[in-house]
């Protein structure tokens, strides 16, 4: 009786702890969705207790931006009208460093800072070295000459005979180093005496030289801490809720986010949006396709087809014009109304007689289309690679020499998660809500299991127990006392009977 009852009392607390486990699991199906997001919530909002504000402050993230030109082969021959030939020179790449700085929380749940760059050339991950030569056009002279074709004719002839009294050409074989940081130029003290602020440049002139060392304007964000709502929403650039480059409010809005972070619990449905200080606009991407990064699910965007079409094809772009062909998007309003235009390289998703005008340009998806990996629940990117290309459009003016050309580069900054950055990543944010994910469920599967040893204990202690002997040695007189002894055993006994102990 003893072992019996010992038995019994197992049963019984195993069936407890397996009460408790199927509970607390059913508990947790219902809790940890809702845990999990009060956990995400809580670390990507922009709040020093929150586990993204260091990564969001100092930006881990190793950024690159990889230049590349184009070289071009026959300049002669394109001044006497020909075809510009080119040749894809690059890429030339340079680690972006970026730190915000002037922090400041604001009381309507928003905080403004200024985010600085700087760029270091890293020649083994170059295809080539800052010293190597490159023949572009003369971008001081042919964009000068595209910005005086409104002004009086005698202006015209100055310029005409400044050009040819310094020494200008049509075109300059510079390194890669000069055309990116900057040179002297007499042509520039001479504008900048007579044409004050025709060129923002007042020294050396570079493509990024303004570029290197400074922010991209005063953003004023939303936290996220009172209203998630709007957790990432620009409220204003440089103190603006919009821009004033453009021909329509819609063209004119500032949209989205500042670029590097996203509202989490994101959906197939989701796009992203965000403001380009470099664009002086907003752009939207789309949805594309689910993914993997190190482990990481990820949702890739990419840029819808519109984003650079005309207003002919895509109303909504009127207010970018005046346009060309469709695919390239005229920025002179916010360049000092310096010829430039923005697309896809080699004019990918472009009106294809722009990349039928010059020789050596390829476009293709794989190579010149642009994506952002994105983890759908926390809103952070993983993986990047913006691709964009600036032409110089470039235009006989009655008055100035000169010849119709084009030239044409493209930056691609791109940067992907790595490292510790990666791992505590994927641990806090990805790691350990699957851990809860699965963990609710083998509670509740234990629980019950656990939960069945005393139902099924009770029900076999309650069946007829009879001993069978089966024995050729055995006479019948056996079997019967066998058998007798067996129904005493389910046959209750008197009050005040004393059992013994039975040996068979």
């Amino acid at each position: 009786m003893g072992s019996r009852s010992r038995a019994r009392q197992v049963a019984a607390a195993l069936g407890f702890v397996g009460l408790l486990l199927a509970a607390l699991g059913a508990v947790m199906i219902v809790m940890v969705p809702s845990i999990i997001k009060q956990q995400v919530l809580k670390n990507v909002r922009i709040d020093p207790s929150s586990l993204s504000f260091n990564m969001w402050k100092e930006i881990p993230v190793p950024f690159y931006l990889s230049v590349y030109f184009f070289d071009v082969i026959n300049p002669n021959e394109i001044l006497q009208g020909q075809k510009p030939q080119v040749r894809e020179r690059g890429p030339y790449v340079y680690r972006e460093f970026r730190h915000k700085s002037n922090i400041t929380f604001n009381d309507n749940d928003t905080v403004s800072f200024l985010e600085y760059r700087s760029y270091q050339f890293q020649p083994h991950k170059s295809r080539g070295l800052e010293s190597d030569y490159i023949v572009i056009p003369n971008i001081l002279v042919l964009s000068a000459s595209v910005m005086m074709e409104d002004r009086p004719m005698s202006l015209k002839l100055i310029m005409t005979f400044a050009f040819s009294a310094l020494g200008e050409r049509a075109f300059v074989n510079r390194t890669v180093g000069e055309i990116m940081w900057g040179y002297e130029d007499p042509l520039i003290h001479l504008i900048n005496k007579y044409f004050p602020n025709m060129f923002p440049f007042k020294g050396k002139f570079g493509l990024f030289a303004e570029l290197n060392n400074s922010d991209s304007g005063l953003f004023t964000v939303f936290t996220g801490v009172k209203d998630f709502s709007r957790i990432h929403l620009v409220d204003k650039w440089n103190g603006l809720s919009k821009v004033n480059f453009w021909h329509s409010d819609q063209c004119n809005m500032i949209n989205g986010t500042s670029g590097q972070m996203w509202a989490p619990f994101m959906t197939p449905e989701s796009s992203l949006e965000f403001y380009s200080p470099e664009a002086c606009r907003s752009m939207k991407l789309i949805y594309k396709e689910q993914g993997v990064f190190e482990g990481i699910p990820t949702f890739r965007f990419v840029a819808p087809n519109t984003l650079f079409a005309n207003g002919s094809v895509y109303p909504p772009n009127e207010g970018f014009c005046p346009c060309m062909e469709s695919g390239i998007q005229n920025v002179s309003t916010c360049r000092f109304n310096a010829p430039l235009f923005l697309s896809h390289p080699h004019f990918y998703n472009a009106d294809p007689v722009l990349a039928e005008a010059v020789s050596g340009l390829h476009p293709n998806t794989e190579e010149h289309s642009l994506f952002l990996d994105i983890h759908p629940v926390t809103g952070i990117p993983m993986n990047c690679s913006v691709k964009l290309q600036l032409s110089l459009y470039i235009k006989s003016v009655k008055g100035i020499g000169g010849k119709c050309m084009g030239w044409h580069l493209y930056p691609c900054p791109h940067g992907a998660m790595e490292g510790e950055t990666l791992q505590t990543f994927y641990t806090q944010l990805v790691l350990m809500p699957k851990v809860l994910h699965y963990a609710q469920y083998v509670l509740l599967a234990l629980g019950c299991v656990l939960l069945f040893i005393p139902i099924v204990y009770q029900i076999r202690s309650q069946e007829k127990c009879y001993l069978f002997w089966s024995s050729s040695k055995k006479g019948s007189k056996d079997k019967e006392a066998i058998q007798a002894y067996s129904e005493s055993l389910m046959t209750p006994a008197p009050k005040g009977t004393v059992l013994q102990e039975a040996r068979l």
